[in-house]
């Protein structure tokens, strides 16, 4: 189903667009700062990079992300994906793009970051939300660089009335600044969170329809305070993305 590895100088724009959630903020002020090629994907944060959705996200939130779908309702709806509080409304819509949408299979990355405490990078699948129900967010991986060597993953439920909460970190003695594979087994039912291949957490539940990849760094400007001295840029460096239907 994919197999990306990021060789072409131009992000493949028939399976990714290159914003975060535009849908609750805009194109413009969600397009990643990002290189492409050579084998790798370069997510990044520059001091100049505007914060996302200003004036609506309730704390300031900058963000370099990519996504393999997009969709939303007219502008003034509440039909789109991942709402960060209750009532908020599309400010740009968005028509729709389904790049790589699966249901079931086996889904990696081969990744690394460069963060510091007010930064994290993250890898998830998220339902498409065309209907607020089909909002599961399978999560890979998230690590905080306040806690580098935890790695949360596992299953977010928001509006899916069938699904429970199942989330939780999984303490590791990785580098994240090193390059690993985080992946998951889904399943009718079921969810293998792996780590460089190996099993770490599961979890007996699934959402039964199709998601979205989203890979992305986050930079969080109110957490300033807690880095001594010049801050690097916030980067996530991902050389592989695949996506396989699971064996029948």
């Amino acid at each position: 189903m994919l197999d990306e590895r990021f060789l072409s100088p131009e992000l493949d724009r028939s399976v990714w667009v290159p914003w975060y959630l535009p849908h609750w903020s805009s194109r413009a002020a969600s397009a990643a700062t990002y290189e492409v090629g050579g084998g790798e994907l370069r997510l990044s944060i520059p001091v100049d990079q505007p914060l996302w959705a200003e004036g609506v996200h309730e704390t300031p939130l900058r963000v370099s992300g990519i996504q393999s779908a997009n969709y939303s309702g007219p502008v003034g709806s509440t039909t789109g994906g991942q709402p960060f509080r209750d009532g908020l409304q599309v400010r740009e819509e968005q028509g729709e793009f389904w790049g790589c949408t699966p249901v079931y299979g086996d889904i990696s990355i081969r990744m690394r970051g460069v963060i510091t405490e007010r930064s994290m990078v993250a890898f998830w699948l998220s339902g498409i939300e065309t209907i607020p129900e089909l909002s599961g967010e399978i999560c890979v991986m998230e690590v905080f660089g306040s806690a580098p060597r935890d790695v949360g993953m596992g299953l977010h439920r928001f509006r899916d009335p069938r699904l429970t909460e199942d989330w939780g970190t999984v303490p590791t003695s990785l580098d994240i600044s090193d390059f690993h594979a985080y992946g998951v087994q889904w399943r009718p039912g079921s969810l293998v969170f792996t780590i460089d291949g190996e099993p770490v957490k599961r979890v007996d539940q699934a959402p039964d329809y199709p998601v979205q990849l989203q890979i992305a760094v986050f930079d969080f400007p109110d957490r300033a305070h807690l880095v001594d001295g010049p801050v690097p840029v916030p980067e996530l460096i991902v050389s592989r993305v695949t996506c396989s239907r699971p064996a029948s």
